[in-house]
């Protein structure tokens, strides 16, 4: 049975993800992911006229300070593969996990 993981992303990671060039998410290993999982990622930091950290918009603007609120820029991914840490150089307790976009266009749905 797969699980939806909502996960704060910051900009850097986020922006790449969203563009192609990021397949994959490297995470603490404390939800128990598995293969066929669903990974929101939720764009997440400092935002433009914003005094506090909180999750963004398209236009980087600050916009809630929850994960489901409908402004929030998301990416939806599945996880296509997972490596487990404490191999490969990957430090035990960290997965590194491949992912393959679902919808990456949910501002405002």
């Amino acid at each position: 049975m797969s699980t939806t993981h909502y996960l704060k992303t910051a900009p850097v990671y986020f922006d790449a993800q969203k563009r192609g060039d990021k397949t994959f998410e490297i995470r603490r290993d404390d939800r128990g992911y598995q293969k066929g999982d669903t990974l929101v990622l939720c764009k997440y930091g400092k935002g433009r006229g914003y005094s506090g950290i909180g999750f963004l918009d398209e236009r980087g603007s600050a916009v809630s300070d929850f994960p489901d609120s409908d402004n929030v820029e998301k990416i939806t991914c599945e996880v296509l593969w997972i490596l487990t840490g404490g191999q490969h150089g990957i430090k035990p307790g960290y997965v590194v996990m491949a992912t393959k976009p679902i919808n990456s266009k949910e501002v405002g749905e």
